[in-house]
């Protein structure tokens, strides 16, 4: 149950109404939204917060950008939805744009992240039957320890959190779970010579920001390849500028056999995803054999091509890089005893929390809530910090001076 006499009347009446009316879950953070601009949030009191979630790495471009707003808007009054039973004036521009820009011969819309994943992973087992030769039901994609890339039934049957697996079998067959950064293990399952691909994010967001090891992206490529597997890159969270390159994998070179993006792709505005390939994987799927009714709606499809144009043109993904790199050394700097580790990439960085409470982490946020700053833990200790693209240097050392004030706060409480 939600404690709402630590909330005002206001605030309260929204917390009552989702722990009545919405199903449990999620835990949300007790602060309720009513504005966003920019790097900013408000709550329905009006007080300001600064946004270190961005909607899990989806309001890359800050809060109802007003490029966004503008194509919103103007595609909104012309045409949202045709079906893919006909053709429509936003797809084929939007996919032009998208697979120009990152080097693919076609690209297949969806609306959410994992409808992307599960796409991508029809993909890979139709090529392995149609192009490798896989015998029938036989073909085997191998994923990570810890990975994340969804929540539907197919997708968790090859989760190894607990949380999301257990109590929703029976399972799918057909994964094999390595660890991940561990090219050896890699190496070993590609022997199998029905594996299909190799599924795997650039970097572990949920997980808590594990980033791997230098070359790990690249030896992994080069070992799918000798394997002739499908290297398959989970860009929805890492993707489209939050790292500092526009791919994750662009840090090591990397060109994946099939790219999924979603998430910063909408900007926020609309639910749209994309899979990416070149026509040996994407052509293996014909008409009827997969689909979407709102896939590749024209609302989306225009909103979709302002978001990345946004990317490009304010320099996010440099501006990332930048200010990424100034805020860990910051928080190192700070030599907080709660803090024992560091880490991330850009602006996707996570903080990990040693302290023997419990809810230590979750404590923290609450108390940077307090202060104006809205992060949330993930898996007990770990605290990701992924403010918008947008954040100024000004801006980085308001939310610094904000996270030292709450690490003081908490040590004199805790």
């Amino acid at each position: 149950m939600i404690d709402t006499h630590t909330h005002s009347t206001l605030s309260a009446y929204y917390l009552q109404l989702e722990e009545q009316y919405v199903a449990h879950n999620y835990h949300p953070l007790p602060v309720v939204f009513s504005r966003g601009q920019g790097v900013y949030v408000w709550d329905v009191e009006g007080k300001k917060y600064y946004d270190f979630l961005s909607g899990y790495s989806a309001l890359n471009q800050g809060h109802v950008h007003p490029r966004l707003v503008k194509a919103f808007t103007e595609q909104a009054q012309k045409l949202t939805l045709t079906s893919r039973a006909f053709y429509n004036d936003q797809l084929g521009e939007m996919a032009r744009f998208l697979t120009s820009l990152l080097g693919y011969d076609k690209l297949l819309p969806m609306n959410t992240g994992v409808e992307a994943v599960e796409t991508a992973l029809k993909l890979a087992r139709k090529w392995a039957y149609q192009v490798k030769g896989v015998p029938k039901n036989k073909a085997k994609i191998i994923v990570c320890e810890n990975n994340f890339h969804g929540r539907t039934l197919n997708v968790i049957s090859f989760s190894t959190d607990p949380l999301a697996k257990e109590g929703f079998g029976p399972y799918m067959p057909g994964y094999e779970i390595i660890p991940y950064n561990d090219l050896k293990a890699l190496e070993k399952a590609l022997q199998d010579p029905n594996v299909a691909a190799f599924l795997v994010e650039p970097i572990q967001g949920e997980a808590g920001v594990i980033v791997p090891d230098n070359g790990y992206l690249s030896t992994a490529k080069d070992l799918c390849k000798q394997a002739h597997v499908l290297f398959i890159a989970d860009e929805i969270q890492t993707g489209l500028g939050r790292t500092g390159k526009m791919l994750c994998c662009d840090h090591e070179q990397v060109k994946p056999d099939i790219l999924i993006l979603g998430k910063a792709l909408s900007g926020g505005m609309m639910p749209i995803s994309a899979v990416l390939a070149n026509d040996e994987v994407m052509l293996t799927i014909g008409p009827g054999e997969h689909g979407s009714t709102f896939g590749g709606n024209p609302l989306a499809c225009r909103i979709a091509r302002e978001a990345v144009q946004i990317i490009i043109d304010e320099h996010l993904a440099e501006n990332a890089a930048i200010q990424g790199a100034y805020f860990r050394e910051q928080l190192l700097n700070m030599h907080a005893p709660l803090i024992r580790e560091v880490r991330g990439k850009g602006l996707l960085n996570a903080i990990v929390i040693d302290h023997p409470h419990p809810d230590a982490a979750w404590k923290l946020c609450l108390l940077m809530r307090d202060h104006g700053l809205l992060a949330k833990p993930t898996h007990g200790d770990r605290i990701r910090l992924a403010p918008p693209l947008t954040i100024t240097r000004e801006q980085i050392d308001e939310c610094l001076a904000i996270m030292e004030t709450s690490l003081k706060k908490f040590s004199s409480t805790y």
